[in-house]
């Protein structure tokens, strides 16, 4: 097989790439509702209609799309935003009036590089690892999710607590390695060794001193030019007396979620797309199926197994029953789908 190629695909069967490091949804979401996002809530990370002033009248063919297929299904690894807009362009997500704006012409098939996917990621990360285009987040979290590194203590910092991806002056080279280093983490009474964030303190304790420390970063009270690497120095005289009172202390406590407003308030949940553990994912993880009854069937059935997954404390166990009931309905649907008039011999 060849490892690239550059081949005309129809923007239609273009599929946007959900785990695209710019806005990471690790779900099986659909066009319209990574669409949604990127004009919604998170519309400053994606910054479309910027694009689409930058770009000028037409769509430019030297800037080829990164299509890995799966399934047959062509995804879109590299060039997520300009197809969001030639996907727009041509109604085939929509979006409601107020959000509209001026969007370079596109053709209805455009060239794309299609790669096979080991190709793709380092393509992706030569372009954008060093280029100054993504954040350190969005660096560490491509580096860990898709080209095997371990999580960096900054990655498992943000997936306890949220405030690196809440917070842009969190979100930079000088916290991730200068702040957030591991002898400074240690200093603050936290630990990274087994992978998840740990602390000496209690879920309260651990919150004030995180979000004191946040909060300074904030303000520049600690930065290259000012109190550099007094990650101590720099926190509130309370805060300081928490830390020294439990100087003797093992971080072992796994750390808790802290409020994205950095108002101090302990949260239950993040504003987070849910994610059941990934060995356990049905399916073996995200499929990619044309448009048709079996694809809905099947993405209602993955957003009901995450349900599950993520709140069997509160369900019965017989609730998995209804699982396996859907899995034969998914089945007698794509049976009729194939013209199969029989069930045993399609599943066979």
């Amino acid at each position: 097989m060849e490892k690239q190629k550059v081949e005309y695909i129809p923007i239609s069967e273009l599929v946007l790439w959900s785990e695209n490091p710019r806005d990471p949804i690790y779900e099986d979401n659909n066009d319209q509702k990574i669409v949604d996002r990127a004009l919604g809530e998170n519309n400053k990370i994606w910054a479309l209609d910027k694009l689409a002033k930058n770009m000028g009248d037409i769509f430019d063919h030297s800037e080829l799309p990164i299509v890995v297929y799966h399934n047959r299904i062509p995804i879109v690894y590299d060039g997520n935003r300009r197809i969001i807009l030639a996907k727009i362009k041509h109604n085939l997500v929509t979006i409601t009036e107020e959000k509209r704006f001026l969007i370079p012409d596109f053709p209805y098939s455009i060239p794309c590089n299609v790669c096979t996917q080991d190709v793709a990621l380092k393509h992706i990360w030569r372009k954008h690892g060093d280029s100054g285009s993504w954040n350190p987040l969005e660096r560490d979290i491509f580096l860990h999710r898709h080209m095997g590194y371990k999580k960096s203590d900054y990655l498992i910092i943000e997936e306890a607590t949220g405030l690196i991806g809440s917070n842009p002056a969190m979100n930079k080279g000088f916290v991730k390695n200068e702040i957030f280093r591991a002898e400074n983490i240690k200093k603050l009474g936290f630990s990274t060794d087994s992978g998840e964030l740990k602390s000496k303190y209690d879920a309260k304790t651990a919150n004030i001193i995180l979000l004191d420390l946040a909060k300074k970063i904030e303000a520049t009270e600690i930065s290259t030019r000012k109190n550099r690497g007094d990650v101590l120095g720099v926190l509130e005289g309370s805060t300081r007396k928490i830390i020294e009172d439990n100087k003797t202390g093992k971080a072992n406590k796994k750390c808790a979620v802290i409020s994205e407003n950095h108002g101090g308030q302990l949260i239950k949940n993040r504003k987070r797309s849910p994610r059941s553990n990934s060995k356990n994912k049905i399916f073996g993880g995200p499929l990619y199926l044309k448009s048709c009854e079996v694809n809905n069937i099947y993405r209602d059935i993955s957003d009901l197994y995450d349900y599950y997954n993520n709140n069997q404390h509160v369900l019965s166990s017989t609730f998995i029953s209804v699982i396996r009931m859907s899995l034969r309905l998914l089945c007698e649907v794509a049976a009729k789908d194939k013209g199969f008039a029989k069930l045993d011999n399609y599943i066979n």
